[in-house]
């Protein structure tokens, strides 16, 4: 059971929660910075005064939607955590949930479970919070017509399928018959299946209600949200230029925000916005490119931070492209492509090579999973690569163009992949995040591309799933995987829990529709104008509310 007292530091596993992870070691970062911006931040650690008032910027990357559940972004999901509470959080340091729009959980069995609201919250313009409210968000994410690109994260629920028709009929429902309104602040959710990590994954941006006005007029919405959390769209969101939040007035929840505004600065390129950090133009770069990790760290000292990171970047492959359905070329492509070398020399090592689809940090991982499908051999790739027939056509890499590293080792792979496997003709193709995903997700890309995941909560099922569960951008499919994952989720220990998911892993790398290229640590710097300042490893990043500001 999970309720409004913050449970103790314990081990997860009494009633009701028997999969829980263990406490991850120290993923939270709380910072207090100093000096004004007109010094570099190195210069003086004076802390900001812990009192309210005050705005500060974030640079940001321009997102795709701002509805939850529309997007699976990060740019998106960084503005949302502001603007909307979910039903619980993930603490920081542990992973484990705590309640936040909910001021319980309760399940007796791990497939039937009973939300309670928290009393009295409303929306910004007003309307009530209820249980009708998230009934009516997760049904419309989780309507496949619809497209919303969270749609996957809803399959445990009963009558997900109804709503997901595999041969694409139109569903003949748009409810999710698991989810049972019993009055305006108790929602019944009835799943699948037993799982116990349910409670995490409510810590997910697009298990956020809605309110009406997002039915009413959904792009209107989209461009000026309107949420439940601590934070409210100070106008309408200014595609490529910026986003700006005020402290909502309405709100009365566990997370009262310490600034009265943020605004988000949109950049095309991770470079020009460190570049404006350093001129004192915008007070954090959540994710400093790692060709300027050294600078970051001489310029900003104590206000620069590295951390172990969930994050992980693929290769993603067109499986909808008959060219690419061997798996021993998809091998082929995997051994051709030297890690090391790119991340020691793109990356300065801040990132490591890749062993596994499951990123380092996460319980269960198992270093070396993949064993030689993920190390450098250019002999034995060219073998695998003439078994397989070659390759016909052009080969073409998708990527967008948010981090001038992104081109660099797309660039590398490229010239790999003609040096070691003899495929002459290898494109480029780069545009914006916000177009990209569309591509993705409609299977109109003809060659490899750029798949990133950000955690969203600390187990093996989120990667597994959340990448190449039903539903997924990847196109792939395999009922015995599918399996897997089932049967792990309804496990009634965490040790046979990950037994399947391991499972499913080998399963997954043996057929290799996702290639692993390697883990991130997160960089992040600040100015001297703000501090508290606290880094989520999850979805949430930047824990907008916390922030201090000197003024």
């Amino acid at each position: 059971m999970l309720t409004g007292r913050r449970p103790e530091r314990r081990s997860e596993r009494g009633p009701g929660r028997r999969l829980l992870p263990r406490a991850l070691l120290a993923f939270a970062l709380v910072a207090f910075a100093g000096a004004g911006c007109a010094r570099t931040a190195a210069e003086d650690d004076r802390p900001v005064p812990a009192v309210p008032g005050g705005t500060y910027s974030v640079a940001l990357t321009e997102p795709d939607h701002l509805t939850p559940g529309r997007t699976t972004s990060s740019y998106a999901l960084q503005v949302l955590q502001g603007v909307f509470d979910t039903p619980l959080a993930l603490d920081p340091q542990d992973g484990h949930p705590v309640p936040l729009a909910a001021s319980s959980l309760t399940s007796t069995d791990q497939q039937v479970w009973t939300m309670t609201l928290r009393q009295g919250a409303v929306f910004q313009n007003g309307e009530p919070v209820t249980a009708a409210g998230f009934a009516a968000a997760w049904d419309a994410a989780a309507y496949g017509p619809s497209g919303w690109d969270a749609n996957s994260y809803f399959t445990q629920i009963a009558g997900y399928d109804d709503l997901n028709p595999p041969d694409g009929r139109l569903p003949t429902t748009r409810h999710l018959s698991g989810l049972q309104v019993l009055d305006d602040h108790t929602l019944r959710v009835t799943l699948k299946a037993p799982f116990s990590q349910f409670p995490m994954l409510l810590s997910f941006p697009a298990f956020a209600p809605l309110p009406q006005a997002a039915f009413t007029d959904p792009d209107g919405f989209d461009l000026h949200p309107v949420g439940n959390g601590p934070f409210q769209l100070d106008g309408p969101w200014r595609h490529n230029q910026r986003i700006d939040l005020k402290r909502a007035a309405s709100y009365t929840g566990p997370r009262p925000p310490m600034a009265d505004a943020v605004h988000f600065r949109i950049f095309t390129s991770k470079d020009t916005a460190f570049t404006e950090l350093r001129a004192g133009h915008v007070d954090f770069v959540t994710s400093v490119p790692a060709a300027r990790a050294y600078e970051a760290k001489r310029t900003f000292g104590r206000h620069y931070a590295v951390r172990p990171s969930g994050t992980m970047d693929y290769l993603g492959l067109p499986i909808w492209d008959p060219r690419y359905a061997n798996p021993q070329l998809r091998r082929a492509i995997s051994m051709a492509i030297d890690r090391p070398g790119i991340t020691r020399a793109i990356y300065n090592e801040v990132f490591t090579p890749a062993d596994s689809l499951v990123g380092a940090t996460i319980p269960g991982h198992r270093a070396g999973a993949c064993g030689e499908t993920c190390e450098y051999r250019p002999t034995e790739a060219r073998q695998l690569f003439q078994q397989a027939g070659g390759f016909t056509g052009t080969l073409a890499l998708y990527f967008a163009n948010s981090d001038p590293t992104y081109l660099q080792w797309m660039t590398a792979v490229a010239n790999e992949l003609r040096q070691n496997l003899g495929i002459r003709d290898v494109a480029l193709r780069t545009m914006a995040a916000a177009d990209l995903g569309p591509i993705l997700n409609h299977h109109q890309a003809t060659g490899p591309y750029r798949q990133n995941w950000v955690a969203d909560y600390p187990s093996e099922q989120n990667y597994l799933a959340g990448l190449l569960g039903p539903g997924t951008r990847s196109g792939w499919s395999d009922p015995a995987f599918n399996a897997l994952l089932a049967q792990g989720d309804a496990a009634a220990t965490a040790e046979q829990s990950i037994a399947h998911y391991h499972q499913a892993e080998d399963l997954a790398l043996q057929q290799l529709p996702l290639i692993p290229l390697w883990n991130w640590q997160d960089q992040t710097a600040w100015s001297g104008r703000v501090g508290n300042v606290q880094l989520d490893p999850y979805a949430a990043g930047l824990r907008l509310e916390q922030i201090t500001v000197r003024h």
